[in-house]
């Protein structure tokens, strides 16, 4: 994503094959994985201990929902750079995670090269300067 400086990213999601995979798409394309979670509660710790730069957060998960988790990093801080994940296109809670300050939103059945791409383009418009 960045030639000079790698990403530090957290990955939030319930399913393990989501985080693994996301994992790997991140890895090659050298960001850091500094943070794992599992539910929405764990991502919003992670996210107050790791300060990552860039947020991958499904939107389905148990103890706090991505929304909620969302609206609690965006509380934390404006400027995180969030990208929701999600298995539908439930465009009424997509708009609902734009509108609380997500800077983007993937559909987990994306081909490869096309999530790679939306992780750059999200990245490269949002990046801290």
């Amino acid at each position: 994503m960045s030639n000079r400086k790698q990403v530090r990213v957290m990955v939030a999601d319930d399913e393990m094959h989501i985080r693994m995979l996301i994992k790997q798409v991140l890895k090659s394309m050298n960001a850091d994985i500094v943070a794992e979670a599992k539910d929405g509660g764990q991502a919003v710790e992670m996210y107050k201990e790791k300060c990552p730069n860039m947020i991958f957060l499904d939107i389905n998960m148990p103890v706090k929902t991505g929304v909620e988790a969302l609206k609690e990093i965006i509380k934390i801080n404006q400027e995180a750079v969030v990208i929701m994940l999600t298995s539908v296109s439930d465009m009424e809670t997509v708009s609902e995670c734009i509108d609380a300050g997500a800077a983007n939103y993937i559909r987990k059945d994306t081909p490869l090269e096309e999530l790679k791409r939306l992780i750059k383009e999200t990245w490269a418009e949002n990046k801290p300067s």
